[in-house]
């Protein structure tokens, strides 16, 4: 499916992670985009802090609680490119980075605080052998770890997202990520993605290509707030 299709039914998918590679074969893709609610959740822009991707408040006057909106989406160590919805991020990457793995960091994490909604903590992790997506959600009331591993198909990613749909309490994403198109444009990819985002609750995307090969990064960031 075309990842517009999916985002244009959707008013609210809330924080959405998109990973997969380019038709040509030649690059790896991930797409990171947030939404908010509240003026806490809306009051935020990403900014480019060298090969990674830091949130930072637009108005710091606005922030009320910065422990689930500020953090760093994107991180790279070496050939692998990290992206997360929370601080997991760094969880992840500090643990790769001592000689553990993917699932073994975020084993050690869990879904949100943020009850009634526990917002489910939703992370990926590329390179070019291939790809995961994870999600850590409330479950029967304790943390249902899911990992979903994948190999390389050119042109072809995978979608996750932290809610189903609207609501109140929102309910949690279901099943497994969807398989989307991956289109060799990037800037292309981006404002496909924003452009079927609800114009009222999104608040900034970012998309990031990586040349297999020589690493060569491409980084598009769109922000609500300018």
């Amino acid at each position: 499916m075309k990842i517009s299709e999916l985002l244009s039914k959707n008013t609210y998918p809330g924080r959405g992670i998109v990973i997969g590679y380019t038709k040509d074969g030649k690059k790896s893709a991930v797409a990171y985009f947030i939404m908010g609610r509240s003026v806490n959740s809306r009051n935020r822009v990403f900014l480019n802090n060298g090969d990674d991707v830091m949130i930072k408040a637009y108005d710091e006057s606005k922030l009320s609680d910065p422990s689930l909106v500020i953090y760093s989406p994107l991180r790279v160590l070496d050939e692998k490119t990290i992206i997360t919805n929370g601080d997991q991020t760094d969880t992840v990457y500090e643990g790769m980075k001592a000689g553990g793995t993917f699932e073994g960091a975020l084993r050690t994490r869990m879904y949100e605080p943020d009850e009634p909604n526990f917002t489910p903590r939703i992370s990926g992790i590329v390179s070019k052998e291939g790809y995961k997506l994870s999600i850590l959600k409330y479950s029967q009331g304790t943390c249902l770890r899911e990992i979903f591993d994948y190999e390389p198909v050119f042109g072809k990613g995978n979608f996750i997202h932290t809610y189903k749909c609207d609501g109140n309490p929102i309910p949690t994403f279901e099943g497994e990520p969807v398989c989307v198109e991956i289109p060799d444009c990037a800037k292309c990819f981006a404002e496909e993605i924003w452009n079927s985002l609800n114009e009222d609750n999104k608040v900034s995307l970012l998309v990031r290509y990586t040349d297999n090969e020589t690493l060569e990064k491409e980084t598009i960031i769109i922000n609500k707030n300018k």
